[in-house]
């Protein structure tokens, strides 16, 4: 690979190797579960990692391999794992590092799948954590303990887009340290690398904007050769959360994309969110592209741009912000985003109805937020749409 490629060159050309038979230039599709050997010396030794190989589908496949080498090489990572779903990824990366009776800092405002996981099973395991908010420096330092192994930051953050600093949070938990894990599926390696900011560990789902099609449901893990390896071999592998090789093709194929629709994503998401904080019935837009957004300055430097999402806040009621989701005619209610399709939900009652409805102002959340994934369309057309939607919801309240 040419190291001065540029991030779009490298989305299409890294690890692109033609099929040497049929001279193919799209990575081959290669489902096998098992995979035979010349002898049985050759097996044990790709077994037990003294040979490089696969051996059985559920710890990888080609094709996957092939997308986790394009993956690293993304994220500046030595070595990434492509596993079944967001969630996996997540799961993986915080069962790696902790285990029972350990502790974990947890940014406060994080998406609901989280903060299920954590709830339900994390702490079912013995693992605790506490949520802090990862904005104040000061925070974090009062609330590690001794038995501390992690901090997980998710920048900017679902749904409300706090912008945590990865840099100098990294500083602070390698001094004691503690591994940072980063959950990046909003901006992507094309807007943001979290590893050349010194965290440990990048999370995706996959479903997301790598993807891009709304086809597939997979996540990665980025970080160490040493750590991957020991996540393939220990954690993935034993609970079967392999990534398939039909969406590791799909995801090859979307990522060829990923910079020009990022673009695309992030210019919508801009006038999107400039006519909303123009509309009088829309209290409050979470955008970290305005100045007035909290951590402005801190975006421009750790961002490329400021993505694809959304999040305002509606006058009234629950119901109203439902009303106004229900009156759009283009825009699609949907739980996940990064589709070409522009998506909207209502968090407290959708993707965060895991947090007790006491807590939810905790996380930032209120009960008339709602998010939007900004599609591919033309703008106006989107646009447009928003304004008849909160035309009707006007007349009405």
């Amino acid at each position: 690979m040419n190291n001065k490629w540029n991030f779009n060159t490298i989305a299409i050309h890294s690890v692109q190797s033609s099929n040497h038979k049929c001279k193919a230039v799209s990575e081959p599709l290669i489902p096998a579960v098992a995979y035979s050997f010349n002898s049985a010396d050759e097996a044990a030794a790709v077994v037990n990692g003294e040979k490089k190989g696969v051996y059985y589908g559920r710890f990888g496949n080609p094709t996957s391999q092939a997308l986790e080498k394009k993956i690293a090489i993304m994220e500046n990572g030595e070595a990434a794992l492509a596993v079944s779903s967001g969630m996996a990824a997540i799961s993986i990366a915080i069962m790696t590092f902790l285990k029972q009776s350990d502790h974990m800092i947890v940014t406060n405002d994080i998406y609901g799948g989280t903060h299920k996981f954590l709830s339900n099973i994390a702490t079912r395991y013995g693992i605790s954590y506490d949520y802090v908010d990862c904005t104040s420096i000061d925070m974090i330092e009062e609330n590690i303990q001794s038995n501390t192994r992690a901090i997980y930051l998710e920048t900017p953050s679902n749904p409300t887009l706090t912008v945590t600093d990865i840099k100098t949070i990294s500083k602070i938990a390698h001094n004691n340290n503690l591994v940072v894990i980063v959950d990046n599926t909003f901006m992507t390696p094309y807007l943001q690398r979290p590893l050349d900011l010194g965290a440990d560990v990048v999370v995706h789902s996959a479903t997301k904007y790598m993807n891009g099609y709304g086809d597939v449901i997979a996540g990665f893990v980025v970080g160490d050769q040493e750590v991957v390896n020991y996540m393939r071999d220990n954690v993935m592998g034993d609970l079967g959360q392999v990534m398939n090789a039909w969406e590791s093709y799909l995801i090859l194929r979307g990522l060829k994309t990923l910079g020009i629709r990022m673009e695309r994503h992030c210019d919508n998401a801009r006038k999107i969110a400039n006519f909303l904080d123009t509309n009088d019935i829309v209290e409050k837009v979470h955008y970290p592209g305005f100045k007035s957004h909290p951590q402005y300055q801190l975006a421009k430097r750790q961002m490329k741009r400021m993505g694809g999402i959304v999040s305002f806040e509606i006058k009234g009621t629950a119901q109203d912000s439902k009303h106004f989701i229900n009156q759009l005619e283009l825009a699609m209610i949907s739980f996940s985003l990064g589709d070409p399709e522009t998506l909207v939900q209502h968090p407290a009652s959708m993707t965060h109805s895991s947090i007790p409805e006491k807590d939810l102002s905790k996380f930032g959340i209120s009960k008339g937020l709602i998010r939007l994934s900004a599609g591919l369309e033309d703008a106006e057309d989107i646009i447009a749409d928003l304004k008849q939607a909160l035309e009707n919801l006007k007349v009405n309240i």
